[in-house]
């Protein structure tokens, strides 16, 4: 099985990416050859699109996926951010000064081991450097050969707007899924006027949405115990809606996370989810969503199961949630 591509801007990637985050941190101890493994599958199932950020393990990420695709180079579109400096009790320490842009390139490409980044995204807009300050020094780094198209994540409409004036933008990444629908309203439209790709991180609800987390496995490392959604009532109130996605999963004879995985792929042309996932197992379930065609009766009743408005508990804790949307 090989799945379809589709274009985000100008680039060209497999239908499905994969999320590469949690192989280094935020979800427990990983595998490093567990991990490597699962990315070369990636690549054999027609997986092209590998994401990363210096900020994941404090740049290992970047090591291990600059090891696994040593080799491997030209099957490969690899996506990597920058900007999130540090962590404080009150948030992320977010910086889009120009120095700080060519600081964090040379330093990520020096632990990629490659020569260039197909796809450079701010991770957060900085409030006090103007925007067209950030994507001027970015498209600095691809004239010079060193990154060749820009993104952007979890950015608001208004500095999409201004960034897209600047250079083009091929990519938004945002958290985007059944239970996080916030990009719908305006930062989706805003993106799709400017002919911008939508990569949704964490369409799997961070694992909720398979059906198979339970409250008492969110053990010590795990960034899920922080988060209101999974915390307390909110939890069992959500895996309430998730227990009705899996009747609809089963009726259609595939998983409850195929089904919301599906759900987000049949959002339109333009949209790559990258589920994250460490396992050989989960991505070969993962990846044959990207086949998976929802009619437009099943979707309206995974809607009408999991409306938005349905799920409890704000994503991130409050410091978090204040660098989302800039």
């Amino acid at each position: 099985m090989t799945i379809p591509t589709r274009t985000l801007g100008a680039l060209a990637v497999g239908a499905q990416g994969l999320g590469c985050m949690g192989m280094s941190q935020g979800y427990g101890t990983g595998d490093q050859d567990e991990s490597i493994a699962t990315i070369h599958r990636a690549l054999e199932l027609g997986v092209t699109l590998l994401d990363t950020a210096n900020v994941y393990g404090a740049g290992a990420n970047e090591e291990l996926v600059g090891k696994a695709i040593k080799g491997r180079r030209d099957q490969v579109v690899l996506a990597t951010k920058f900007g999130i400096a540090g962590h404080t009790p009150d948030g992320p320490v977010v910086r889009g000064d120009a120095g700080y842009v060519r600081e964090s390139v040379e330093a990520s490409l020096r632990r990629l081991g490659v020569d260039h980044i197909d796809l450079y995204y701010q991770h957060r807009v900085d409030p006090d450097t103007p925007i067209e300050e950030t994507i001027g020094a970015m498209a600095e780094l691809v004239r010079e050969g060193k990154v060749r198209h820009l993104g952007m994540s979890e950015a608001g409409a208004a500095s999409i707007r201004r960034a897209a004036a600047v250079h083009p933008i091929a990519a938004l990444q945002s958290e985007w899924s059944l239970w996080s629908r916030d990009i719908e309203a305006e930062i989706l439209p805003t993106c799709r006027e400017l002919g911008i790709g939508i990569v949704p991180f964490s369409p799997l609800g961070r694992g909720f949405l398979t059906g198979r987390l339970t409250a008492d496995a969110l053990g010590d490392g795990d960034m899920r115990a922080a988060m209101p959604r999974f915390a307390g009532d909110n939890f069992d109130r959500n895996r309430a809606i998730v227990a009705a996605l899996e009747s609809i999963a089963a009726k259609r004879g595939v998983t409850t996370g195929q089904l919301a995985l599906a759900w987000v792929q049949a959002q339109g042309s333009d949209v790559v989810p990258i589920p994250g996932t460490k396992r050989r197992t989960y991505l070969d379930e993962n990846v044959a969503a990207a086949t998976i065609e929802l009619s437009d009766a099943d979707i309206a009743a995974v809607e009408s199961a999991a409306p938005a408005e349905a799920f409890t508990g704000a994503r991130y804790a409050p410091g978090m949630m204040r660098a989302v949307g800039k």
